[in-house]
């Protein structure tokens, strides 16, 4: 059986670098993307290397970020950004393999075992090419881990940060990954690193000593198939990027940057959420069989309700039904902080061709039809002086 070649390419602090990238006033600077930069209570969402030096961590409260670090420039996530960048990473990815498994926005796994044949390169080599068309690209870094299987190119990738490559082979990968901590592996949370470190087992090296029963015992038979991919044993293959199944539900939610209370204002963002909403659903050819619609208040008290609808993925459709929603759950009376849209029970759409001079369409009709086929139109531009978007796609 041919030995499988996997990269695993994992952009350097990739909201802070996106931020750097296309801000080069910033790029000598300190810089950290965080929750709510007027907020010292928010947290860091992510660092540079600069900001980094200076002991500022993810998940640090900014207040701390900021004594550790006064210069520190805060900059609120621009998650539209980061997703567009994302999928051009893809495009990049794909000239290489159609084996290319995302994990997050700023993750893969490649699969280049059939590649290297009439690319007439080594996994590594394709993994430098990689490095260099990124920084070419986009003006930011990736590190990259080679391996025999995705658990040890993903650790690969983890190893030397910023900007390397780092091969782990069936030669050596117990020598430069045993004596790693148990959180270096994906799937060891805090919880379980706890659970072992009570029991004296700190290391990947620890951890394939246990029995199997016992360790059955531990973690169930999930236990049992990470020690064997901890072996060198792994099985699990790079899914096709063509055949990703669809996500299970798309959302997207705002917090206002001034509170609102009238109708017809909630009745703005709600649209402008379904635009976000319905461009996604497009973009993975589904419709939302449940639409749920949150909303919070000034004094952080939430209001939540879904309900059914007819499948759909139109933003008049959404939106339409969304303030249904709101109808039922708000009576206007207290200012609104926050409101999440989320469209969940996806099923398959049938791709249609729509006709311009198909009868009964209005100018917002037309408009998706434009949006849908040829890049967004800024129907929602007057939002932008009171709405910072929050995009939420759970896989």
């Amino acid at each position: 059986m041919k030995e499988r070649v996997i990269l695993h390419s994992d952009v350097n602090n990739f909201f802070a670098s996106v931020e750097c990238s296309t801000k080069p006033e910033l790029r000598n600077k300190p810089v950290a993307v965080t929750g709510n930069p007027k907020k010292r209570t928010g947290i860091i969402l992510a660092k540079n290397e600069i900001a980094k030096k200076y002991g500022v961590q993810t998940g640090q409260v900014i207040g701390e970020a900021q004594v550790l670090c006064p210069e520190l420039v805060c900059l609120p996530p621009h998650y539209d950004l980061y997703e567009e960048l994302s999928l051009k990473l893809h495009e990049i990815y794909l000239t290489y393999t159609n084996f290319v498994e995302p994990l997050g926005l700023d993750e893969c796994w490649l699969d280049v075992t059939n590649s290297l044949k009439y690319l007439k390169k080594t996994g590594k080599q394709i993994a430098d090419e990689i490095r260099e068309r990124v920084k070419k690209e986009f003006g930011f870094t990736v590190s990259v881990g080679v391996s025999f299987c995705k658990i040890f190119a993903k650790l690969g990738s983890d190893l030397r940060k910023p900007d390397f490559t780092t091969e782990i082979n069936k030669q050596n990968f117990k020598n430069m990954t045993y004596h790693l901590p148990l959180s270096s592996i994906v799937g060891i949370g805090k919880r379980l690193e706890k659970k072992f470190s009570s029991i004296s087992i700190n290391t990947i090296g620890e951890f394939v000593k246990l029995e199997d029963d016992y360790l059955k015992h531990l973690m169930g038979i999930n236990g049992l198939k990470l020690k064997q991919a901890l072996l060198g044993k792994e099985e699990n293959s790079v899914s096709d990027y063509y055949l990703l199944p669809p996500p299970k539900s798309i959302g997207n939610g705002t917090t206002t940057i001034h509170d609102i209370i009238l109708r017809k204002d909630i009745e703005k963002v709600v649209f402008f959420l379904a635009e976000k909403v319905s461009s996604r659903m497009i973009k993975h050819d589904v419709l939302a069989n449940t639409l749920s619609l949150s909303i919070k208040t000034n004094k952080l008290k939430r209001y939540h309700k879904s309900m059914k609808i007819s499948p759909t993925n139109q933003v008049k459709d959404l939106a339409k039904n969304a303030m249904i929603i709101a109808d039922k759950i708000w009576s206007y009376d207290y200012p609104v902080r926050a409101i999440r849209l989320r469209a969940s029970s996806l099923t398959s759409a049938r791709i249609k061709q729509i006709s311009f001079f198909e009868s009964k369409k209005d100018f917002s009709e037309v408009t998706e039809i434009i949006n849908n086929k040829f890049g967004k139109i800024e129907l929602a531009s007057n939002m932008n002086t009171f709405i910072n978007t929050n995009k939420h796609v759970q896989e």
